[in-house]
């Protein structure tokens, strides 16, 4: 099991998929950095030797990942809050940001709590 800028990526998997795993890297950029590196995609990631993986480790520094990339995706969505705009109040009030309605279908941003109304009308009391 390799282990590349701090994440120890699966070393079953093909280096290609492999890479996703490190957050920041997807498919196509994986791609980019195996070519770059000249590197087969469908190797698995633990028949790579340490030459290969130093090779992978140099391509990848160019790229914004893990805790650089996810603290400017905080400081951009508290820039979108303390600005006041649509997207910023929509974070705050934690409901879709992008359009989406809201009448059903937004499970995953508000939780899965169901919220059912009944027909308004007060049970009748027991009979004594």
């Amino acid at each position: 099991m390799p282990r590349i800028v701090g994440i120890d990526i699966p070393g079953e998997k093909r280096i290609e998929i492999a890479l996703t795993y490190i957050f920041g890297i997807g498919l196509s950029s994986s791609k980019k950095i195996l070519d770059k590196a000249g590197i087969d995609p469908n190797r698995k990631a633990s028949t790579l030797n340490t030459e290969e993986v130093n090779k992978l480790k140099e391509v990848i520094k160019s790229y914004k990942i893990e805790g650089d990339l996810r603290k400017d995706l905080i400081t951009n969505v508290k820039r979108l809050k303390d600005i006041g705009c649509w997207r910023g109040v929509r974070h705050m009030k934690k409901l879709p940001v992008r359009g989406q309605r809201t009448k059903t279908n937004n499970r995953t941003v508000r939780g899965n709590v169901r919220k059912t109304v009944g027909s308004g009308r007060k049970a009748a009391p027991a009979p004594k």
